[in-house]
């Protein structure tokens, strides 16, 4: 059983990326990737455990992208993480959130919320500041109820503070990962986009633009979406991936290798990638 998505608390996670590591062994899963949102930041701390554990550990990295009008996700796998232009890539990116993130701040001002930068920054346990800090500030300091209401009514797509920021489109992202000697895949696709939203016909589109798979496997599909996007994966010549989508208690209910629990990603999946990189 491998797990190719998990977060650390260098983006949106709790856990440390050596706890990370120290779990993905306990829980005997054969090969583990560090996803974080638009860093590199954890993969030394979490790559140097690899003496102590007997799980494989692998640098990954999830990038935040645009397509056709909607925020899609790419994860980086398999990647050179020592590669010095990608890493300019990554410290570009993040230059863009910051940006994003003085603009919400703006934006929630605006709308009579008493927050600053630096408030929703103490939340965080490195210098990324995603939505998922926002949405804890803005619960805690009482201005919503609960994080649901907060992603509907203020920083998802459509809410009142929503801001995006400058983000890449996927054939940038896979070009950066290729570039770096990685495989470019979408994450959880059918998890940005709204119901009507045909994923076989953009993913079509998303291969001609250098994108090489994406997660077949996934923390909280259904059955269902899983057979779909395996047979997709199969009818497309595409490759799957898989992940939880570990965040810890940013996401409870949710564990390592297995999701909701349900989750089984075999290890034949990562010899794919593999062979299919080389």
């Amino acid at each position: 059983m491998i797990d190719l998505h998990c977060h650390s608390s260098f983006s949106d996670g709790t856990d440390e990326p050596e706890a990370l590591a120290l779990m993905g062994d306990a829980q005997g899963i054969t090969a583990l990737a560090l996803t974080d949102h638009d860093t590199l930041a954890g993969l030394p701390r979490f790559l140097a455990m690899q003496p102590r554990v007997s799980t494989r550990l692998l640098a990954g990295v999830e990038l935040s992208c645009r397509y056709l009008g909607r925020e899609l996700h790419v994860l980086g796998l398999l990647f050179n993480a020592q590669d010095s232009a990608f890493q300019a890539h990554i410290r570009t990116v993040r230059a863009r959130r910051h940006a994003r993130n003085l603009a919400l701040v703006a934006r929630l001002q605006e709308l009579g919320i008493a927050i600053s930068l630096e408030a929703v920054q103490a939340l965080a346990t490195s210098d990324l500041v995603s939505r998922t800090h926002f949405a804890r500030y803005l619960v805690s300091s009482g201005a919503v109820a609960n994080p649901q209401e907060v992603y509907r009514k203020l920083l998802g797509e459509g809410g009142s503070a929503f801001v995006p920021f400058e983000e890449l489109t996927p054939r940038e992202a896979a070009t950066w990962i290729h570039a770096a000697g990685g495989l470019a895949m979408v994450a959880h696709p059918g998890r940005f986009a709204g119901g009507r939203f045909i994923w076989d016909e953009a993913m079509a589109e998303l291969k001609e633009m250098g994108i090489d798979g994406f997660e077949a496997y996934y923390g909280e599909y259904s059955p269902t979406e899983q057979r779909h996007f395996l047979k997709l994966a199969i009818d497309l010549d595409m490759l799957a991936s898989g992940g939880s989508d570990y965040h810890g208690g940013n996401k409870p209910g949710l564990r390592m290798g297995t999701g909701r629990g349900t989750l089984c990603i075999p290890d034949s999946i990562l010899e794919t990638l593999e062979n299919a990189r080389a």
